[in-house]
């Protein structure tokens, strides 16, 4: 009776771990594309811990110099901002008409954005 209930107990925790990931499959495919979930940078920089730190702060050597020099901190609204679309974003964020990033835009909104934003959020 104890290994059943065991073995079920370690059934259910991997099947948990493994819907888990499957959720945030697309979101990992999409990001893991240019950046890293810990602070290895790649194309972009590393994500881990990025909600709450000052844009262009981290130890990615290739910002645009407008992100750089941006000022702001990501924050929910303003990633939101930026994952909806980086190039008007950085704009906006700046306050300057020629500002620039090297990142696409994302186009993300609705649940997905949602998703997203909670995902960074969990990458402390």
């Amino acid at each position: 009776m104890n290994t059943i209930i065991k073995t079920t107990a370690a059934t259910i925790i991997a099947a948990s771990a493994f819907l888990g990931m499957n959720a945030n499959a697309g979101i990992e495919a999409k990001c893991k594309a240019c950046h890293d979930f810990g602070t290895a940078n790649k194309v972009g920089p590393g994500l881990k811990g990025i909600m709450g730190h000052k844009a262009g702060a981290t130890s990615f050597g290739k910002y645009s110099k407008s992100l750089k020099n941006g000022g702001w901190v990501w924050d929910e609204a303003n990633m939101r901002l930026w994952l909806g679309n980086s190039k008007k974003a950085i704009k906006e964020l700046t306050g300057d008409p020629k500002a620039k990033t090297t990142m696409p835009p994302m186009k993300l909104k609705g649940e997905k954005l949602d998703q997203v934003i909670e995902f960074l959020n969990g990458l402390k």
